[in-house]
């Protein structure tokens, strides 16, 4: 009796394994789906990455560009901010 229920049992654990291996929490074809959204979120992550990239540097460019406008128009132009007092100094000519 030992003899069949030994191999019995196998068989038994076997098919269970094989079951889990095919329908289970991590079955194959949950695993390939997995693989499948992983990678089209890869693809979603790097095109968000790289949009994130060029509004950087169109912040950097813009922020940039008003710094240079603001320092010309101060310099040529005399331009004060409100509640700015400007004091120009004369230099004396000897």
């Amino acid at each position: 009796m030992a003899n069949r229920l030994i191999p019995a049992l196998l068989i038994a654990l076997l098919l269970v394994l094989h079951a889990q291996l095919w329908f289970g929490r991590g079955s194959v074809p949950k695993v390939a789906s997995m693989r499948q959204q992983l990678a089209a979120q890869d693809v979603a992550n790097r095109e968000a990455q790289q949009r994130n990239d060029q509004l950087v540097s169109e912040v950097r460019d813009l922020q940039e560009g008003l710094d240079m406008v603001e320092e010309l128009a101060r310099a040529e132009l005399g331009m004060v901010k409100p509640n700015e007092i400007f004091v120009q100094i004369a230099q004396n000519k000897r």
